[in-house]
């Protein structure tokens, strides 16, 4: 019967609703209608106006050409989904556009009082109004994202016979709401427990803010083991496993290369070995901008199935056929790419510290992650609620990103947090006239801590370091930094071009190289203040004394380093924490001098031994130090990081409806704080809410 209850679709909630059906048409739909219409009137006669190949006889031709615009996008929505089913995503995207200017071209050239000349006059009209319309939606402080789906909105409430109601009625209509049930998890990339708590105080949260204050919604901790990574959380939130990933990159000696988690290839062969084919989306669940695919049957943006595409294509055709909504999305991203540059400037100006350079392709990536990226999401995510997919989950990247490059809690992270609670907001305006019933569940897969880097701490990188402790030469690509944020460009160009045996090795970013020919000696790799050093050549781990015969100055060099907390080596008993003043045998926890681990927590020694035992963790596994204020030292260039120990970076958060309980007995204790520990932990809980709802097959 729970299986059942799960596939009930919007029919039943129709006949239940029958005599409460609202208007087909009400005067919140006419006033957005009516708006849309003025905004692309007036888009089009002020791009009409400058651009000398359009002319126009009169305003009312133009409201005119408007109108056409809308009614041809409405018409021409059907058969263009059934185009893209064979194309894929990248049909979409060129039947969309091609779309688009059909449209615009035949308002602008068979309607009486209408004339353009060319073709690239109508292209011209078509940038210069969707500039205008981007930049109107600024200065009248509409909300992010809201253009994006305002159809969706109306469609929802008439589907689901819904009138428009407040947040607030939805959530006290107690058990009036006879839909069937629906989750959607949002995971907020690199959202702390502790920023979260600075932007509610801020305001800059109020959906979410809102939510907590009436009671709707409860906010608790969780607690990232180490590697508190985007592979190793997010392979556990959807999997319920993390121990095939030791850090962000790695080198693998089953393989004999560098394994790297935002390579499509190696998300899918990481995936491969964790998936028991029942991850968290297996039973008619969506994934969407997720690393992994959490064995949905269905995958948008999906790293580890980038190989198969993108995605199916009639999915993707609202998003790029709607008039102007791509075309504003892009004129959207080259305008935040123009903001990161004068907000860069500015940390350099006024004197901030710590802060590394933000130049290079990072403006452009911040751009396409914290608008296109984040507008087609919405898109997606949106309309998977209105089509009541029983799960849907999705990764929004856009905090962490900017997070590591300006600060955790620099003004410009906190607004980009601000952003996605925005489109959080939409969203559940979207669940409350879907088929379905959606309990929303926020969750992070880790936070971030600030800190100066080791270059800047040391005047050396980590990579070079260890080679001169090594007396190595230093060499070209002995260390990458900053590839998280390549993610999103190499999905995409996997699943646009395939090389002859179909790995699809097309690569940008500083690990489009991780896959070469020859043995190197050393690996050197920084998942944020976590670093992990393997001696490639050997056939197994070194234990600490065969590293001390070898290469006698390097893990005395590296603990007496400003910028190193600790150094965990292989002893004849197990792994060892090995500090300036003293060690921990990690599993015994006998300490010898002062303690190493004195002032990461609790959770120190168990998440170090743990660590230090996965298959293809380092020969050598270093934690930055960390100070009073919880400040650490990425061992790459990065000033918000997240990977080992040390201030926020482990605090990672879960909003759930208060509904959806947390049993006490699943919680560990904390530096005296009862939380869920490992994201295996929360994996299980969302599993065992899925089941109670009877969203789980054999519930």
């Amino acid at each position: 019967m729970a299986r059942a209850r799960a596939d009930v679709g919007p029919a039943r909630h129709h006949g239940a609703m029958r005599r409460d059906r609202p208007p087909l048409v009400t005067v919140a739909d006419v006033r957005s209608a009516a708006w849309s219409l003025a905004s692309t009137a007036a888009g089009l006669g002020i791009a009409i106006a400058l651009v000398d190949g359009v002319r126009a006889t009169s305003p009312w031709n133009v409201l005119l050409a408007a109108l056409v615009v809308g009614v041809g996008d409405a018409l021409l929505r059907a058969p263009l989904r059934r185009l893209a089913r064979a194309g894929g995503a990248v049909g979409a995207l060129l039947i969309g556009l091609a779309a688009q200017v059909l449209v615009v071209w035949a308002a602008l050239t068979f309607l009486p009082g209408v004339t353009s000349d060319s073709w690239t006059d109508v292209l011209a009209v078509l940038l210069v109004a969707s500039v205008l319309m981007a930049c109107g939606h600024w200065v009248v402080g509409a909300r992010d994202n809201a253009y994006v789906v305002g159809d969706l909105l109306r469609r929802a409430r008439r589907r689901a016979g819904v009138p428009r109601r407040t947040a607030a009625e939805v959530h006290d209509d107690g058990g009036a709401d006879e839909r069937p049930p629906g989750v959607l998890v949002v995971m907020l990339d690199g959202v702390a427990r502790p920023t979260l708590d600075h932007a509610l105080e801020a305001g800059l949260a109020p959906t979410l803010e809102r939510w907590l204050g009436s009671g709707s919604h409860r906010l608790e901790s969780w607690w990232a083991r180490v590697p508190c990574t985007t592979p190793a959380s997010t392979l556990g939130l959807l999997h319920g496993t993390t121990d095939a990933v030791p850090a962000f990159r790695w080198w693998s000696r089953r393989l004999g290369r560098l394994v790297v988690t935002n390579r499509p290839a190696d998300a899918a062969e990481v995936e491969r070995s964790a998936s028991d084919g029942r991850g968290l989306l297996a039973d008619g669940g969506v994934a969407v901008s997720t690393m992994f695919s959490g064995d949905a049957p269905t995958s948008l943006l999906v790293m580890s199935r980038a190989a198969e595409g993108l995605g199916p294509g009639q999915l993707f055709v609202r998003f790029f056929s709607s008039p102007f909504v791509l075309v504003r999305a892009v004129v959207g991203t080259v305008g935040e790419a123009l903001k990161e540059v004068y907000q860069g400037w500015q940390q350099v100006v006024r004197g901030v510290r710590p802060r590394v350079p933000r130049r290079g392709w990072y403006p452009v990536l911040r751009a396409v992650t914290n608008v296109l990226l984040r507008d087609l999401n919405t898109s997606l995510v949106a309309e998977q609620l209105v089509r009541g997919v029983p799960v849907v989950c999705v990764d929004l990247v856009d905090y962490d990103e900017i997070a590591h490059h300006a600060g955790p809690l620099r003004p410009e992270a906190l607004r980009a947090l601000e952003g996605l609670d925005r489109v959080v907001g939409l969203w559940e305006e979207i669940a409350h006239g879907a088929p379905r019933r959606y309990r929303v569940v926020v969750v992070s897969d880790h936070g971030q801590s600030l800190g100066a880097t080791f270059e800047q701490v040391v005047g050396r990188s980590f990579a070079d370091e260890v080679r001169r402790l090594m007396a190595l030469p230093v060499t070209a690509g002995a260390e990458r930094s900053d590839g998280e944020v390549w993610g999103p460009a190499n999905t995409a160009l996997h699943a646009l071009r395939k090389d002859g045996d179909g790995a699809g090795r097309l690569l940008v970013g500083p690990d489009r190289d991780a896959g070469r020919a020859d043995l190197p000696e050393i690996e050197v790799i920084g998942s944020g203040n976590l670093g992990m050093v393997w001696f490639c050549r050997e056939v197994r781990r070194l234990s600490a004394a065969e590293v001390g015969a070898r290469w006698p100055a390097l893990v005395p060099g590296l603990v007496e380093s400003p910028a190193v907390g600790f150094v965990v080596v292989h002893g004849a008993q197990g792994p060892v924490a090995r500090g300036r003043l003293g060690s921990q045998d990690l599993a015994t926890g006998r300490v010898t001098g002062r303690d190493p681990l004195a002032g990461y927590g609790s959770r120190a020694r168990a998440d170090l031994l743990r660590v230090a035992g996965l298959e293809d963790a380092g020969d050598l596994v270093v934690v930055s130090a960390v100070g009073p204020m919880g400040r650490v030292h990425a061992l790459e260039g990065l000033v918000g990081s997240h990977g080992g120990l040390g201030g926020a970076q482990s605090e990672a958060l879960l909003l759930h409806p208060a509904d959806l309980v947390v049993p006490d007995d699943e919680r560990e204790d904390v530096d005296g704080a009862r939380m869920l520990v490992g994201a295996e932990a929360v994996h299980r809980r969302l599993v065992a809410w899925l089941a109670g709802l009877g969203l789980r097959e054999g519930s």
